[in-house]
């Protein structure tokens, strides 16, 4: 008995060949039944247990804390599969945003933007403004793709030269006519009013009134409008019911000078500028911007009036040619007319080569052709 019990002593309890050996002898009628571990050795085993199982195994918080790490898991899988999803919506809805991105479009958009204004134009430039990405502009950025993003805004890109006695006139008379050449202008030019198809009185008041022709012409062709008496010949108008301006910003490059008159006593102040309109359709919710770009050269010229026919504080409009780019060839009702998609193609088909209608290098007569041309750029 003493070997049996050490036998079992060891707390692991009967082993498969004694209870095959008891099950033997049981058949033969003889041997009796291993016995069951004692207490001491039953908690021995149980201990020995729990040291050869790791920590936790199975135990109720370590099981919560594992399907707690699944949960969080999965939740996060799901935040990233909504991500995806969402990336992916953006995307089909607005493949440029990666396209741009991929091609550079994206950091040369951010070039420009970030790009100072121009410095003023002192002399005739000697070639085009360089190309720039031909992005489409935006109610948000209207000058966007155009080289016009870097031009002054408005009145600001109406410099004056210095002024000085020039063929007979005195530097004070001089400097009065170049301030009223610049509020000439933006009168007809940058004013709102006239802009949205008004009268440009404060314009016509710096005309001297001795030239009754221009002054008749003038208000002929504001009173009906026609090809040949346009008053877009001097005055920039849309018609409000159709277009209106995006934001209030017109951009403007351009030179201001001096030149003697052909007689003594007679002095010319010059100007040649370019005004770039962003525009879109008045309905409501219409998003396409088309820029219209006007190119003015004017003459104008003052004159002693102790030898001319002349009034003292006046303008005289001696020449004045416009370009128009991106507008209708045929229509000669006082507006400007840009094309935009969803209009009908109607009237005469641009033709020739196309100019860049930002290209100050040479004068509108060189560039000037016959019929309805075309652009390269708006």
């Amino acid at each position: 008995m003493g070997t049996t019990n050490e036998g079992h002593g060891d707390g692991r309890g009967p082993s498969d060949e004694e209870w095959n050996r008891f099950m033997e002898q049981a058949a033969a009628g003889e041997g009796s039944a291993p016995r069951e571990p004692s207490a001491r050795a039953r908690m021995v085993t149980e201990r020995l247990r729990h040291q050869q199982d790791p920590p936790g195994w199975r135990t109720g918080p370590a099981w919560q804390e594992m399907r707690g790490r699944g949960r969080r898991r999965r939740r996060l899988k799901a935040a990233l599969a909504v991500v995806v999803i969402a990336g992916v919506a953006l995307i089909a809805v607005r493949p440029e945003l990666v396209i741009d991105r991929i091609t550079g479009k994206t950091q040369a958009r951010e070039d420009a933007r970030n790009a100072g204004p121009l410095a003023a134009e002192t002399a005739r430039p000697t070639a085009p403004p360089p190309s720039v990405d031909p992005d489409a502009p935006t109610l948000q950025e209207p000058f966007r793709g155009s080289p016009a993003l870097q031009w002054a805004d408005g009145a600001a890109g109406i410099e004056l030269p210095a002024a000085e006695a020039v063929g007979g006139m005195s530097q004070e008379k001089v400097a009065d006519a170049l301030a009223k050449a610049k509020q000439f202008l933006v009168a007809t030019n940058l004013d709102p009013a006239a802009l949205r198809g008004e009268r440009p009185a404060a314009a016509l008041a710096l005309l001297d009134p001795k030239d009754d022709e221009t002054s008749a012409l003038v208000d002929k062709s504001l009173a009906k409008p026609g090809k040949e008496q346009d008053p877009l010949s001097l005055i920039t108008r849309y018609n409000p019911a159709e277009l209106k301006l995006v934001g209030d910003v017109v951009k403007v490059r351009g030179r201001m000078w001096l030149e003697p008159g052909k007689e003594a006593g007679q002095a010319n102040v010059l100007a040649d500028f370019t005004f770039v309109y962003p525009l879109v359709k008045a309905a409501a919710g219409a998003d396409q911007v088309e820029r219209t770009i006007v190119r003015r050269e004017i003459t104008f010229s003052i004159a002693d009036p102790r030898k001319w026919e002349a009034t003292a504080g006046r303008l005289w409009l001696d020449t004045y040619r416009v370009d128009i780019a991106n507008s209708a060839c045929d229509v000669y009702d006082g507006y400007v007319h840009p094309a935009f998609d969803a209009d009908p193609v109607t009237g005469a088909t641009p033709s020739g080569t196309p100019e860049d209608p930002y290209d100050r290098s040479k004068s509108i007569d060189a560039t000037r052709q016959e019929g309805c041309g075309s652009v390269s750029r708006s």
